[in-house]
Parts: structure tokens; C-alpha cells; sequence
């Protein structure tokens, strides 16, 4: 199966709105959801509760044909019961694998943040490799693959940092903030009239998923791009080189994981505008969502109320355009 450009523009916006008949407002979320799905990444989703984190990934999952599972991560949760784990067979004699929750097309791991770190590094090789090791067995996970992961954020009570490694390996972080007043009335008519979550038109299965990533990664991206966001990626590394004072307000930058995600993400924005190449606004509009999780503030920084995204904001204005 093959889509030309405007066939996955079209197939892509039919199911943002789609999507969008479950949910009020939040188009940053779905344009973010469907880019991840667009670029083969997964993403974190950060938001007080009662946002419509575990709603949205939920009507996802729903317009797509596949398989989904959702995992409550709690603080007695452990790794086994989320990859899998060896059982006993008294009658043969012999260990049988029981496959986890995370072989599903789709996983949603809610509150993530409130599970121990073990617990939350139990997903790193299957974000990574695709793959899980139970036991001395490797075994693939389902195609497409994606992990959606709800957290709250890191000062509320009974939570815990996710550890840097397993952070980068999610494409894009995405922030989900408070509603505007009319949408907050129409939320509160939408969900006191439901019964259960809509039942939506499953318009893609995994194939056209596969064939929709294709359909991105031909996509072209010029070498200016490419200098344009290694560029941006050495700048959260190297501010003094973009005449930024900095130091003070990162202790860690992003690694080139970065880079490849703003072109992974900007490519999947070209296409749900129906472009053929990538443009710098493209990765400029990509910057926070793939940065903003990957740049480790000072403590200072903290201590004076600096976000990764206003440093973000900074090396946009600082580093040159093409």
C-alpha cells in the first residue's frame, strides 16, 4: 500500500476529526498525537488530572484498528506485570511465557510518574528496540508500536522524576494546559450526557499506519534543515556559541536524538499540511515539543522559576533561520 502526499493529508485529517467528535478543544494534543503516530515515536503527556490526557490517547486507539491496553501504574506495580514474566507448569513440567500488556499496538501508560523508577524503566527496550526479553527469549512486539504516557506533573504529591534515559526515548513531550471557559461548558454537556466513550469510525488499521509513516519519510528535508536543527540541538549544549548566557540555566543539554526527532516530527508536519518538503517553521514548530523534555535545568533555574521553554524560546531567537 502506497498514499501519495495529499492522500495521507487527507486520511490524517479525516482522523484528527474524527477524533475530534470525542473531545472539546485540546487541538494541540490530537496535531500532536497524530504527528507521533505520523513519525513512529511515542510521546509523554503532561497535565494536572482531568485534562483529557487518558480520553484522548483512549479516542486514538479507537479510530485506529489495532490492539490497546492500558496500564494504571501505581506504586506496587512491577516490571513483570507490565513486559511479562515465566510461570511454572506443574503439569509439563516446564516454564510458559505470559506475554504483559505492553504487546499492543497502542499502550497507554496512565500517571506513569507514579510508579517506581524500576517499574518505568521496564519499558525502556520496548520504546527503544521494539522488542521485549522475558526470561533468556527476545520476542518482537505488534507493528505499529506506539506508547502513550500520561504523568502528572513532577511536584504533585506521590510522584516520581522519570530517570533521563527513558525520557529521551519519547519523540515528543506535550503539555496539556487548562481549557478556555466555552469549552469548559461544552466538556461539561458532552460528558454528562455520555454514557461511555463514542464509538468512532475506525479509519486506519496498522497497515495504513505503516504506509502513513512511509508516506513521511519521503518527505524531503534539505541539508539547511538539517544544519537548522543539529544547530538548534547544539545550542541547548553550547549557548555560548550562540552569543547566549546559559550556563547557569543548563546543566544538561539534549543529545542528537533531538535533532533526529525535530526532523522526524517536522517531516510529519509537512505532510498534514500537504507540503513535499520540510521548512523551518516546520522545526521551529516542532522545537518545543521535542526539546523541552530533553534540556536538564540547573537547579538555580528552578530555583528561579526558569522553564525549558522559555530557554527554548531563547535559542529559537538566537540561532539562525535558513
Amino acid at each position: 500500500m502506497h498514499f501519495s502526499i495529499s492522500e495521507a493529508q487527507r486520511l490524517v485529517a479525516r482522523l484528527g476529526d474524527n477524533i475530534a467528535t470525542g473531545i472539546v478543544g485540546q487541538t494541540d494534543l490530537v496535531d500532536g498525537l497524530l504527528l507521533a503516530l505520523l513519525a513512529n515515536g511515542h510521546a509523554l503527556i503532561e497535565g494536572v488530572p482531568g485534562l483529557a490526557k487518558t480520553r484522548s490517547v483512549n479516542l486514538l486507539a479507537r479510530a485506529c484498528q489495532g490492539s490497546f491496553h492500558r496500564v494504571q501504574f501505581t506504586p506496587d506495580l512491577l516490571p513483570a506485570d507490565i513486559v511479562g514474566t515465566e510461570i511454572y507448569n506443574p503439569s509439563s513440567s516446564s516454564f510458559e511465557t505470559k506475554t504483559g500488556p505492553v504487546f499492543a499496538n497502542f499502550v497507554l501508560a496512565d500517571e506513569i510518574n507514579r510508579a517506581a523508577p524500576k517499574v518505568q524503566s521496564a519499558l525502556l527496550e520496548a520504546m527503544q528496540e521494539r522488542q521485549v526479553t522475558i526470561g533468556e527469549t527476545t520476542f518482537p512486539l505488534p507493528q505499529p508500536f506506539f506508547v502513550f504516557a500520561t504523568q502528572n506533573p513532577v511536584e504533585q504529591e506521590g510522584t516520581y522524576p522519570l530517570p533521563e534515559a527513558q525520557v529521551d526515548r519519547f519523540l515528543m513531550k506535550l503539555i496539556v494546559r487548562y481549557p478556555a471557559r466555552d469549552q469548559e461548558r461544552k466538556i461539561v454537556r458532552m460528558v454528562i450526557n455520555e454514557t461511555e466513550l463514542p464509538n468512532l469510525k475506525q479509519l486506519v488499521d496498522g497497515a495504513d499506519i505503516l504506509a502513513l509513516q512511509a508516506a513521511a519519510r519521503e518527505i524531503f528535508v534539505e541539508d539547511k534543515i538539517l544544519d537548522y536543527a543539529t544547530n538548534l540541538t547544539g545550542a541547548t549544549r553550547e549557548p555560548g556559541h550562540y552569543g547566549l548566557d546559559l550556563d547557569a540555566m543548563i546543566q544538561l543539554g539534549a543529545s542528537p536524538r533531538a535533532s533526529i526527532a525535530l526532523v522526524l516530527v517536522g517531516r510529519a508536519r509537512a505532510l498534514m499540511a500537504g507540503r513535499d518538503a520540510v521548512l523551518p517553521d516546520d522545526i521551529k514548530a516542532a522545537a518545543h515539543d521535542v526539546l523541552r523534555h530533553r534540556i536538564l535545568m540547573t537547579y538555580h533555574a528552578d530555583a528561579e522559576g526558569i522553564t525549558s521553554d522559555q530557554v527554548i524560546d531563547r535559542l529559537l531567537e538566537a540561532v539562525k533561520v535558513p
